[in-house]
């Protein structure tokens, strides 16, 4: 099962209070380069194959903080890039919610296009797109992390999730939250979400009981994955 570590960027000091979307030169923060080297520490146990990013600054910059020490390349996918906000690209978020497209976005994103920019639709295919043809190039053994923004991790945990994009706004993708999906042949399985802990995957040995089986089956035996 090829194993994805989702990693949202670092604080920026625009994190929060302005939709800074594609801007260029938003840099991490000094509080956004401790969450970076908080979650290097994190997962410093975690053999990784590969390190790919949005082509953000403050995404480049949270994956060389993962990268350091590691004889991995931060590779840059433009598909794992925000979302395309367009013309709200750079205004305050009180601003925004004002406009009726707000409501949209929130109850019936899949039916949301921003203007001038990118759909949610159009964000989440691109993304998952990139996440299936990244996990078949690098085999079903391997671990790699993506650094990228949060809708667009939303969008991706919706997909694993079997969730329609109307729901991803339940989902949760806070600064430097690490999301770890694995993808098996028949579904995926998500194994945490937007986490701040140390990471410590589980060996294959320990999913036998409640992994993906030949019989298609979540659990060794009917719908439990204990013993009795």
């Amino acid at each position: 099962m090829t194993t994805l570590l989702l990693a949202r960027h670092g604080l920026t000091d625009l994190t929060g209070p302005v939709l800074a979307g594609r801007t260029p030169g938003v840099h991490l923060s000094d509080a956004g380069r401790a969450q970076a080297a908080a979650l290097a520490g994190r997962i410093a146990g975690v053999g990784l194959d590969a390190i790919v990013s949005s082509p953000l600054e403050r995404c480049r910059e949270t994956a060389q903080a993962v990268s350091g020490g590691r004889e991995l390349e931060v590779q840059i996918d433009e598909r794992f890039i925000e979302c395309g906000y367009g013309a709200w690209t750079g205004r305050p978020l009180k601003e925004l919610a004002k406009d009726p497209l707000w409501q949209v976005v929130q109850a019936h994103p899949s039916a949301a296009t921003f203007p001038e920019g990118e759909s949610l639709a159009e964000m989440q295919h691109r993304a998952v797109s990139a996440v299936r043809e990244w996990n078949q190039r690098l085999g079903e053994k391997a671990v790699y992390l993506v650094c990228s923004h949060g809708d667009v991790i939303k969008a991706i945990v919706a997909d694993a999730l079997g969730l329609h994009l109307d729901h991803f706004q339940r989902i949760t993708a806070d600064p430097a939250a690490l999301t770890v999906i694995r993808y098996a042949p028949l579904r995926p399985f998500v194994l945490r979400i937007n986490d701040m802990g140390e990471l410590r995957l589980p060996e294959d040995s320990e999913e036998k009981d409640g992994g993906e089986n030949i019989t298609g089956s979540d659990a060794a035996v009917g719908g439990g994955s204990g013993t009795t």
